[in-house]
């Protein structure tokens, strides 16, 4: 069912967009993860297409836990530090394992459903819906609207942070590298 699914990889830029029809999200370091659902089969899928989902058991736990049964995340692994920021060397590290959740920033199917061909804004309001009195393991990542998007990433550029990743909230979910 969700075999025909590619990830969307976004083009690096030097500067970040402007405008109400932009969403910023600032960019976790770790590991890009497709989440799939089929029932009470879940899947951890890399971007190069090895299954993980033996090396992570706490997003399978809180993907076994969702009331939906069927569903497509796309996300990255991550392991939060006290400060709240991605840990990209206890992540890589392998000694953590345990502690990795998901930062999910799109829901690509659900119910049966694909909703690639929906704008951004739809679906990141179903994955709203999706995870909503989520257990803990999979969480939302923020996302700020609009005109921030320069002020936006110098704070990222300032704080040292992995980047600002900026959409169009009108467009489609599209595989490969994509250029908004």
């Amino acid at each position: 069912m969700f075999n025909a699914f590619e990830f969307c990889i976004p083009t690096k830029g030097v500067k970040a967009p402007a405008g109400a029809e932009w969403l910023h999200e600032i960019k976790f370091d770790g590991y890009r993860l497709r989440v799939e659902r089929n029932g009470d089969r879940v899947r951890l899928i890399t971007r190069s297409g090895y299954d993980w989902t033996k090396r992570f058991p706490w997003i399978v736990e809180a993907a076994l836990k969702n009331r939906q049964k069927h569903f497509v995340i796309d996300g990255q692994a991550v392991i939060l530090g006290v400060d709240g920021y991605s840990d990209f060397d206890a992540l890589h590290s392998g000694k953590h394992n345990e502690e990795v959740q998901l930062c999910a920033f799109d829901v690509l199917a659900m119910d049966g459903d694909d909703l690639r061909d929906l704008p951004l804004s739809m679906r990141k309001a179903n994955l709203a819906r999706l995870l909503a009195r989520r257990p803990d393991g999979i969480f939302m990542s923020d996302f700020e609207q609009g005109e921030i998007g320069p002020d936006l990433f110098r704070k990222v550029c300032e704080f040292g942070f992995e980047g600002l990743v900026s959409k169009r909230r009108d467009r489609p979910y599209r595989g490969g590298r994509q250029k908004y």
